[in-house]
């Protein structure tokens, strides 16, 4: 199991952009942390989640 944002999922083996796409985020308009590292986006389709990963997943919002 991994942890997305304080939820377990049943995501081990998938990649993070994989899990970007499905879940509906831009993989443009967000910052990923994997077990407390940022994750750069040129490696997002590289980044295989394996079970205990802790994964954040922050949206941009614009304001003014």
């Amino acid at each position: 199991m991994v942890t997305i944002n304080g939820i377990q999922n049943d995501a081990g083996g998938e990649t993070l952009l994989e899990y970007l796409t499905r879940a509906g985020y831009d993989p443009e308009q967000v910052a990923v942390e994997q077990n407390e590292k940022i994750v750069p986006k040129s490696q997002y389709d590289q980044t295989i989640f394996a079970d205990g990963d802790v994964i954040e997943v922050v949206s941009f919002v614009g304001g003014g």
